[in-house]
């Protein structure tokens, strides 16, 4: 290239002069020259990259030999003429041979379009597998993969390969296995709940009857001493009934047992003094059948019970027990704190109310026949089941306080036709024949339907029982043996009794 450009500057200036002398020699050296250019015709691949223009002259050259000045003329007027192949660029059509592949590579894509069609059998296809472990879905992946024949044939095993470590975690339960013997002992724990509900009432009987037996203990000591001799004979009726009217059992009463006893010796030709005890709890037993009486709720409603006795007694705290039974029955029960004459009888009886979750009725300092009226007429109001009047203390002896009672009883009437529906007597079991005193006294002036006996836990004189059913058949609808909500029971002859000998 910069050989071209210092050539042809000269060409313009000596081009006519300097050649014309020397002709002749140049003619010789053009013959030579003309050998060289089949040699660049070769090389032309090459040379004419080079100098270009010098094959051009070479060509001029050998059409004008004839003239010396031709000859130069023409090499000056070849290099313009080379100029203008410089259009021979063109033939770099190399370019578009270049473009040529452009177009190979874009048909090469379109032939790549079905590889994205192959992600088709990727979609997730091993998500499937996860279910394979239901071994349902196994055979479903063997469908899909002929679709994904190469690809996805070797990438779904690789991720079921993982899940098999997973579908071998359930081998963990193995221990389901160590499960297996434990339905053995399932078998035994099946029969210990079938018999466990039906001994459940008998625990919490025995309980109450433990605590009987326990509360009257010194009453049944001194009565079972009289059966450890050998014999049957007078001397173990007379110890017999000692025992018995120290028991508070009563004259009358204790003459009906005897009698009774000695009667069924003779049938049975008992000849065993330990056999005599059991004949005993027999004919006691029957002597106290007719105290034994279930208190009837629902016949009327609100069944309105009265409730009175001596000072002392327990009348607050027996309400309480009462209204604690009544709603284990589902009974809805109504309070009426009608003793507003001792000191505090109405918190008391307040407290009840709380711990059994009751409505109660009171008022300070009122009458208590008001009281007692107001409350009838909230209970039939208010629908409930059961109304309770707990009274003040009072003597028998004190014949005022007894006109009082009957006041009450009146009033009540008048709130309700057929009410009081029972009137209920409460009696201390340590009070001995005195408490058949307060069962007489308290039955002419109110007519008395029931009775409560409380503070057996602990008596010597639990015979007393007796002597009301001898002379005043009144049924005993509840004894207490405790201060606890759950201290009061129902009255049971049969138990009585053999708690009493035991």
């Amino acid at each position: 290239m910069f050989s071209f450009f210092k050539k042809k500057p000269p060409t313009p200036n000596e081009g006519a002069a300097t050649p014309a002398p020397p002709s002749p020699t140049d003619a010789a050296p053009a013959a030579p020259a003309a050998d060289p250019a089949p040699e660049s015709a070769l090389s032309k691949g090459l040379g004419w990259l080079r100098n270009p223009f010098a094959a051009k002259p070479s060509a001029s050259d050998a059409a004008p030999p004839a003239g010396e000045a031709a000859a130069p003329g023409a090499g000056a007027a070849l290099p313009p003429a080379p100029v203008a192949p410089a259009i021979a660029p063109e033939p770099v059509a190399p370019a578009p041979v270049a473009v040529t592949p452009a177009v190979q590579p874009a048909p090469a894509p379109v032939s790549f379009a079905p590889p994205p069609a192959a992600y088709v059998p990727p979609p997730v296809a091993s998500p499937v597998p996860a279910p394979a472990p239901v071994a349902a879905p196994a055979p479903k992946p063997a469908a899909p993969a002929p679709v994904p024949a190469s690809a996805p044939a070797p990438a779904a095993p690789v991720r079921p390969a993982t899940p098999p470590a997973p579908a071998f975690v359930p081998p963990a339960p193995a221990p389901v296995a160590v499960a297996a013997p434990t339905p053995a002992p399932a078998p035994a724990p099946s029969p210990a709940p079938v018999a466990a509900p039906a001994p459940a009432p008998a625990p919490e009987r025995k309980g109450w009857l433990d605590r009987l037996k326990t509360g009257l203990r010194k009453t049944g000591s001194s009565i079972a001493t009289v059966f450890t001799g050998t014999q049957i004979n007078d001397a173990l009726y007379e110890e017999l009934e000692e025992a018995l009217l120290m028991a508070d059992t009563g004259v009358k009463a204790t003459q009906h047992l005897l009698d009774d006893l000695k009667r069924r010796v003779k049938e049975t030709k008992t000849t065993e003094p330990a056999a005599v005890k059991a004949l005993l709890a027999d004919a006691l037993a029957d002597l106290l059948r007719p105290l034994e009486k279930s208190l009837v709720i629902g016949e009327y409603t609100p069944t309105v019970i009265m409730v009175a006795g001596v000072n002392g007694a327990g009348k607050t705290t027996s309400i309480g027990k009462l209204t604690k039974h009544l709603a284990n029955e589902g009974a809805a029960v109504l309070l009426a704190a009608a003793d507003t004459f001792r000191a505090a009888a109405r918190e008391q009886l307040g407290v009840w109310a709380d711990r059994n979750t009751v409505e109660i009725v009171s008022q300070e300092g009122g009458d208590p026949a008001a009281v007692s009226f107001d409350a009838v007429t909230a209970g039939k109001a208010r629908g409930k089941d059961v109304v309770l009047v707990d009274t003040a203390g009072r003597l028998p002896t004190q014949l005022h306080l007894m006109q009082e009672l009957q006041k009450i009883r009146r009033v009540v009437t008048k709130a309700d036709a057929t009410a009081p529906h029972e009137v209920l007597l409460v009696i201390d079991g340590n009070t001995g024949q005195n408490a058949l005193a307060q069962v007489r006294a308290f039955d002419d002036a109110l007519q008395l339907t029931g009775l409560i006996v409380t503070k057996l836990d602990g008596t010597a004189k639990g015979g007393v029982l007796a002597a009301i059913a001898q002379e005043r058949p009144i049924p005993v609808y509840f004894i207490g043996v405790g201060e606890k909500l759950e201290d009061l029971e129902t009255f049971d002859a049969r138990e009585f009794a053999q708690a009493l000998l035991s």
